[in-house]
């Protein structure tokens, strides 16, 4: 099993970067994540480029840190073309909710007109509560593991840093 998905992950490393060069901004739900935090969308836009450029190590954040299956999160991007930014955001909401990635990513396909911000707050996630700002925690911890600078907004330089910021509090969840 675990050579099959070593294979998995390779070849999503050889096929995402040729379907992103093909269609770089041609997602399956138009690029616009309203999240209700400006300094939320800046990342998620970021990780739409990190994702796409570095897919293998982004799945495995998804896989390792946020419980998604792997067959899910490739399914998302190769398949589906979803944003990586998108895929990230549901699994994260789904974490910091304690449901699966797949649950918050079927609620997303019935109602992404109204934004990830819209749809976060109707499962708990609202923009500016202790569960966003966790969110938010999540967000600073993959950045640290993917060695990529990143600086925090007032929100997060006034909480208390995460309890270990190398990951554990983003442990995986259900799938």
């Amino acid at each position: 099993m675990h050579v099959r998905n070593r294979i998995r992950a390779l070849a999503l490393a050889l096929l995402l970067p040729l379907a992103a060069g093909a269609v770089a901004q041609d997602y399956a739900h138009a690029w616009d994540p309203r999240s209700g935090d400006e300094w939320v969308d800046a990342q998620l836009t970021d990780i739409n480029d990190y994702g796409r450029r570095h897919h293998a190590p982004f799945v495995d954040e998804l896989v390792r840190y946020r419980g998604a299956p792997r067959d899910l999160v490739t399914d998302l991007l190769v398949e589906r073309g979803w944003a990586p930014g998108d895929v990230y955001f549901a699994c994260s909401i789904a974490q910091v909710i304690g449901r699966s990635c797949r649950y918050v990513i079927g609620e997303w396909d019935r109602s992404h007109g109204e934004g990830w911000g819209a749809l976060a707050s109707r499962l708990g996630v609202a923009p500016g509560s202790e569960e966003f700002l966790r969110l938010k925690q999540g967000v600073v911890s993959s950045y640290g593991r993917w060695a990529r600078p990143l600086e925090p907004d007032a929100a997060l330089r006034e909480a208390a840093p995460p309890a270990d910021a190398g990951g554990a509090e983003d442990s995986a969840g259900p799938a």
